[in-house]
């Protein structure tokens, strides 16, 4: 008589959302779809990467999914610059060809050309 060692069970492959591919790079000058303001692409996460709370925060009627781009802005409106946090389904490139009013611009690019920003040789891996 012989005996069959019992096999478990394979588990299935993980797989993997797919990923959107950023629409957007670093430099780049964009608007937001719904809101007056718009900024400088300083950084592009691949899917969200901030808190629960900030998301939630969010009402749902206007939430975006997760599983897109996420873009860090040196943004302006009328009354103010600040760091903006927006999806890729949010933004639209912005053809106005004027450059962004931010203090924190000097420090991350060198010049403005051609409606982008160029990235300090410090800033770039």
């Amino acid at each position: 008589m012989s005996i069959k060692a019992a096999s478990s069970p394979t588990p299935p492959a993980a797989i993997a959302p797919p990923i959107a591919h950023a629409r957007f790079a670093i430099g780049d000058v964009v608007r937001h779809r719904m809101f007056d303001f718009r900024g400088v692409v300083f950084d592009v996460d691949p899917v969200f990467n901030n808190s629960d709370e900030w998301y939630e925060a969010i009402p749902e009627k206007i939430r975006p999914r997760k599983d897109q781009p996420f873009y860090h802005l040196l943004a302006e409106n009328a009354e103010s610059t600040y760091v903006a946090y927006v999806s890729q389904q949010n933004l639209v490139p912005d053809d106005s060809d004027e450059p962004i009013d931010h203090p924190a611009i000097a420090g991350l690019f060198t010049d403005f050309a051609d409606g982008r920003y160029n990235l300090r040789r410090e800033h770039r891996h």
